[in-house]
């Protein structure tokens, strides 16, 4: 029994020339494929890019940075949500230690409840896990700016406030600067008493002196007599009272208001209009007699 011969692949010479330059050519396509897939992806690696010009601008950047402003530049205030993104979400984004969580209109519905200015007073002093604005200073966000962040989250969450009044320009930077020196508690008594004294004179010099006329009759109320009053302590009164600035009742603080409480309001109203100890007449403003008093029940109201 024979076995047929075996034919070759390869019969004329165009199929040799054809299989030479497969042989040559289609190693070095798949090695050119290969070469440029590999160049294209991601290098994850450990120092693939230590020497690009970030990582050496990274690596030789001084340690300590300095940050130099015009102190008597008009602040540019922070939006309600640059606040909540920069501070508040760290707790309230997800809910953490019982902050209501942003956007949960179950969670939020109580504390609408209590009321914008509630709001923004537990946001100041802070409230249980919560410490009092955020863990910020004043020096890095304003009151005004933490009221934004109160707004912008309890909108969210089904509320419909209004943002806080804007404060007059310089009033804002005083009030801060009275804040800092007050949260900065020197070493003795004196220095305590000097600073705050400094700071007190640095706010009631930046107090913005409207052209507010007196109203008619000089003890009228105005149309708007809370929102006035709330007005004129932003702008004015929280220079001393937001922090407690030389033994002034701190806003809000129920043990500060107590003994003075205790007079008639028309004993606390002269106060408020002629002054008392370092405290000067209206705060140092010129106000209306009507507004004086719209601002004294409104930090009363608030300490009660």
């Amino acid at each position: 029994m024979s076995e047929a011969p075996h034919g070759a692949p390869i019969k004329t010479p165009g199929q040799l020339i054809a299989a030479v330059i497969a042989g040559f050519a289609v190693p070095i396509v798949i090695i050119i494929l290969l070469a440029y897939y590999v160049d294209n992806t991601t290098r994850t690696g450990a120092g693939t890019e230590e020497l690009s010009t970030q990582q050496v601008a990274a690596r030789i950047a001084p340690v300590a940075q300095v940050n130099v402003r015009d102190a008597n530049a008009p602040r540019v205030f922070k939006t309600g949500e640059q606040v909540y993104q920069a501070v508040c979400s760290a707790c309230h984004a997800s809910g953490t230690a019982g902050a209501p969580k942003f956007g949960n209109s179950g969670d939020w519905a109580p504390r609408i409840a209590q009321g914008y200015d509630t709001l923004w007073k537990t946001a100041l002093s802070g409230k249980g896990a919560m410490p009092p604005r955020g863990g910020t200073s004043p020096d890095d966000y304003s009151d005004y700016e933490i009221g934004l962040a109160v707004a912008y989250m309890a909108n969210h969450g089904g509320a419909n406030f209004q943002d806080p009044p804007k404060p007059a320009p310089g009033a804002a930077n005083a009030a801060n600067a009275a804040s800092g020196t007050a949260a900065a508690a020197p070493a003795s008594g004196a220095d305590a008493n000097a600073a705050q004294a400094q700071s007190a004179a640095a706010a009631i010099a930046a107090i913005p002196q409207a052209s507010s006329a007196p109203a008619a009759g000089g003890g009228e109320q105005s149309a708007d007599a809370s929102q006035a009053g709330k007005a004129l302590y932003q702008q004015v009164c929280q220079a001393c009272h937001a922090a407690g600035v030389l033994n002034a009742p701190k806003f809000g603080n129920k043990a500060d208001w107590a003994p003075r409480l205790k007079d008639p309001m028309d004993t606390i109203y002269n106060y408020a209009l002629h002054g008392k100890g370092t405290m000067p007449p209206k705060g140092g403003s010129n106000a209306s007699d009507a507004d004086v008093k719209a601002a004294v029940d409104y930090m009363v109201s608030a300490a009660k």
